[in-house]
């Protein structure tokens, strides 16, 4: 493959890794992922009685992490009443860490150019049925001003292939350029408050930048934690193909000073089980590390994409059975860690899923390379990296979300008030930052309704407004009750971001 690369890309290719800032973090020059022993310990667990798996979901409710044992017991589970007893409390421990709420965000493609040559990736570098594009800093502005003030969200993920033109300094100016995209509403102003970033695996001065210029959550997903399916589906010769550089950027993320890192698996790849095990394994060595773990976790499973056969040939295809098991036990395993629901589901997938401990969700999204500008109502495989399961627009998704009893949240207040890196973990396994949150919650779901509500979504919103602010009367002190109040009346007359 290198051979084709351009000396741009082969001088970029070569100096990206940086093996001393791999080193620092193994065990015994080993890497924290056993192959062997995840397999010994599924093996190990299987058929477990019940009263040994209701001792499980019961440390769950206490919100602390289980071992790797505890999970491949979980995952042995063939008893279809113990599954409803951990569907049950995946759904009690989200309620406990976030309440109701949902957080909705939106995919931001920036560019598709890559250096890599992933064989299940629609943007690998060998795609000749791609559109190759990067987005120009005024492009950008474009799809933000759609997406602020037309759509109104508040929180993007930004997203780019591994390639020299858009490298870390590239991707700082997009932060800035997005965050200073300001836009008029109906009743008030649309803004971009927090971008979240998945990129490359990065270097801990690159990191440094990217922290420097308001960095979200830095999201790597490690694709698969087997060893020898990593090798095989990424290339010898490509940057990617280095497993330990890739599962270690998160380490280094936290070593640049970025508070909140996201774990990830493209679930498909691999045994589902292995997997999921791996995502415990991961978050288990960051606390041990850093005593943090993972904000978030994502679990997309492999999509259809143009020209891309391995997606086909694939033999660790998850069903749709399996696929709400693996959420469940993620939920009781990394209890703390918020859960992305993303659009590559089907909606009634997401519907179905949704009260497995989901926290966070994307809508109107759109991956095409300047597709949200563009405005064009059909996916088109040629632009993006995979097709979409789910294309309802935010208002739709958030009238569904109220009909079932949610509230959508638009709330980055806590990473603004310093709420991040180990103090939420804190406040996040103590059950206390569900309190701030149901307050924000509130004030920026009246923010957006307000702003951007269709008539129908607008009468379903109200509806769930009396009744967050009926429990918040009930659960919170007075002179808490009377600024909330103060604030929502500030907000009506057409302030914004009013938050605690």
């Amino acid at each position: 493959m290198l051979e084709v690369l351009t000396e741009r890309e082969k001088t970029y290719t070569k100096g990206v890794i940086k093996e001393r800032e791999i080193d620092k973090f193994l065990i015994g020059g080993r890497d924290f992922i056993n192959d062997e022993e995840i397999w010994e310990k599924i093996g190990k667990n299987a058929h477990p009685d019940k009263e040994k798996v209701r001792d499980i979901i019961e440390k769950s409710l206490e919100i602390k992490t289980l071992s790797p044992d505890e999970t491949a017991a979980l995952l042995n589970v063939n008893d279809p009443e113990l599954w409803d007893e951990i569907f049950v409390a995946a759904a009690e421990i989200k309620k406990k860490v976030y309440d109701n709420r949902i957080v909705t965000f939106a995919p931001l493609y920036g560019g598709n150019l890559c250096v890599n040559n992933c064989l299940y990736c629609g943007f690998r570098r060998e795609n000749k049925a791609i559109k190759r594009r990067v987005l120009t800093l005024e492009e950008l502005r474009r799809e933000v001003e759609m997406l602020a003030g037309k759509i109104g969200h508040k929180r993007l993920i930004l997203v780019y292939g591994e390639h020299p033109a858009t490298d870390a300094r590239f991707i700082a100016e997009a932060l800035k350029t997005i965050y200073e995209v300001k836009v008029k509403t109906k009743n008030g102003f649309g803004q971009i408050r927090r971008v979240n970033v998945n990129i490359a695996p990065m270097s801990v001065a690159d990191l440094e930048l990217l922290r420097d210029v308001g960095i979200g959550t830095y999201q790597v997903f490690q694709e698969t934690y087997h060893h020898e399916t990593y090798r095989k589906v990424h290339p010898d010769g490509t940057i990617k193909s280095h497993y330990q550089w890739r599962l270690y950027c998160h380490h280094r993320a936290l070593e640049a000073g970025v508070d909140d890192v996201a774990l990830g698996a493209l679930f498909g790849l691999y045994d589902w089980r292995f997997e999921v095990m791996g995502l415990l394994y991961h978050a288990i060595d960051l606390e041990r590390q850093f005593g943090i773990g993972p904000h978030t976790i994502s679990f997309p499973r492999l999509e259809p994409a143009a020209n891309t056969p391995y997606i086909q040939e694939t033999q660790y295809r998850v069903s749709d059975a399996d696929f709400k098991k693996l959420i469940a036990v993620l939920r009781l395993a990394i209890p703390y860690a918020g859960m992305i629901l993303t659009a590559r589901e089907p909606a009634q997938i997401r519907r179905e899923c949704l009260p497995l401990g989901i926290t966070q969700m994307d809508a109107s999204t759109r991956i095409g390379i300047g597709a949200y500008a563009d405005r064009y109502t059909e996916q088109e495989s040629e632009r993006q990296q995979f097709l979409l399961g789910d294309t309802r627009s935010l208002d739709e998704v958030i009238r569904e979300l109220a009909k079932m009893g949610y509230i959508t949240s638009f709330c980055t207040a806590g990473y603004r008030c310093g709420r991040t890196g180990e103090r939420i973990m804190t406040l996040l396994k103590t059950g206390k930052e569900a309190i701030f949150c149901k307050l924000n919650a509130v004030l920026t779901f009246r923010e957006w309704l307000d702003d951007f509500a269709s008539p129908e979504t607008q009468k379903e919103g109200e509806e769930i407004i009396k009744k967050e602010l009926k429990e918040i009367k009930e659960r919170m002190p007075d002179n808490v009750y009377q600024k909330l109040l103060e604030y929502y009346g500030r907000i009506k007359n057409g302030e914004r971001d009013l938050y605690f």
